[in-house]
């Protein structure tokens, strides 16, 4: 059965490829053509294991949330700069609520200008827009912008962490701790700063 899905699949591909342009082909060629490729979609294909180099990964369906492949989905692992995706997410959602716009000031804190890695070299006291400062995250992954925002948003770096923290239960992420807002290292707490690939999946 297979050898005759093929070889309609094959022949109707083929005769319909005769003609260049499909305004010149006859009906029946069209309808030949899209049988034989129909047919060709029958074939059933052998599933193959997906093999994935990295130690965790998660391939979820958005809509549902079904997993659709999964390898080490709740070991804990350092997170790194991935963070700032929740530290996206409550600026956005403090956007969406009205709490914060745009064009709003953000003034940059001594402890912002401190921070280390990806960074715009924010000075203290400058002041740029939540708009300049999100681009800065996206783009550059900027510390310095994060931890603005978050002081911005929440009064300070630790109490906009505890704002991560409670997002992360709310979303069903159990196997995350969240210490600072950018996922730096730098410090003996980022020891605890950790997630799983199926909450990065969540998130």
């Amino acid at each position: 059965m297979k050898k005759v899905i093929a070889v309609l699949g094959v022949a109707g591909l083929s005769l319909s490829a005769i003609f260049v342009r499909w305004s010149t082909a006859p009906a029946a060629v069209l309808a030949l053509y899209r049988m034989g490729l129909a047919a060709l979609l029958l074939l059933p294909l052998p599933a193959q294991a997906l093999e994935v180099e990295a130690p965790s990964a998660v391939l979820m369906e958005r809509d549902t949330g079904t997993v659709l492949f999964e390898k080490d989905a709740h070991t804990p692992r350092e997170p790194a700069s991935v963070t700032k995706v929740m530290t996206l997410l409550l600026v956005m959602e403090a956007i969406d609520s009205g709490q914060l716009q745009w064009d709003d000031m953000v003034t940059g804190s001594a402890h912002a200008a401190s921070m280390g890695g990806s960074q715009i070299w924010l000075k203290e006291g400058e002041a740029l827009s939540v708009a300049d400062m999100v681009k800065a995250v996206c783009v550059v992954s900027a510390n310095d912008c994060a931890v603005a925002l978050a002081e911005h948003l929440s009064g300070s770096e630790e109490a906009f962490v505890a704002m991560m923290n409670q997002r992360a239960l709310e979303l069903g992420m159990t196997d995350t701790c969240f210490v600072n807002c950018t996922g730096l290292d730098d410090e003996p707490s980022a020891a605890e700063h950790l997630t799983s690939a199926y909450d990065i999946a969540l998130m």
